[in-house]
């Protein structure tokens, strides 16, 4: 276990993807930030290094799979924001934000960070060949956990006074993050691209 220049130079390139996303989030929500927002794309690659490079040193002093899990956390985190990117642009293009057509964007968003979140996490978290299949699996547990939990605050639970239904999207969107970063952890750990015993002679 290294932390070697590509594992650097691919959170760089993440942690610039990144706050790229954050901006389509800022402008559906028309948010003023304390600081020039572009700022971000140059602040936030170097905190993802450092950050990535802390759980490398935590791995070392304490156990391993804190360095793999740092590295699909910054891959979660490129996920989550390209969700809610794709979200926010689709609901900016339309000016829709609750019922059948948020639930069809919800979809198509998070089927894009599916999508990332398999190449990331096959060629640089686990580098390992695994199954489409069982990929295909804990994915739709996550996509109905996801979209049906983010469904159900939109259209049963509903816009709460005082928030704006666009800030309520995300609020929704956000808040199964824990959940199906955990549930995906998990799944693609111990199931996805889990270790192949080793043969005896």
């Amino acid at each position: 276990m290294n932390f070697t220049k590509k594992d650097a130079l691919k959170a760089l390139v993440l942690g610039f993807f990144i706050p790229i996303l954050m901006l389509m989030v800022i402008k559906n929500l028309d948010l003023n930030l304390p600081i020039n927002k572009y700022w971000l794309i140059v602040i936030f690659p170097l905190l993802v290094v450092v950050g990535l490079f802390i759980s490398f040193k935590i791995a070392q002093l304490w156990r391993p799979f804190v360095f793999q899990f740092g590295k699909f956390f910054v891959v979660g985190l490129s996920n989550t924001f390209l969700d809610l990117g794709v979200l926010n642009f689709l609901i900016y293009l339309t000016n829709v934000t609750h019922g059948v057509y948020f639930a069809v964007f919800k979809a198509i968003s998070f089927a894009c960070a599916v999508t990332n979140s398999f190449l990331w996490n096959k060629y640089w978290t686990f580098q390992k060949q695994g199954s489409f299949t069982l990929f295909f699996l804990v994915v739709l547990g996550s996509t109905i956990l996801n979209v049906g939990w983010a469904s159900y605050m939109v259209d049963v639970i509903g816009v709460p006074d005082g928030i704006s239904p666009k800030l309520w999207d995300n609020i929704a969107a956000l808040s199964s993050v824990v959940l199906v970063l955990t549930w995906n952890f998990l799944g693609m750990k111990y199931i996805v691209f889990k270790k192949k015993p080793t043969s005896t002679p």
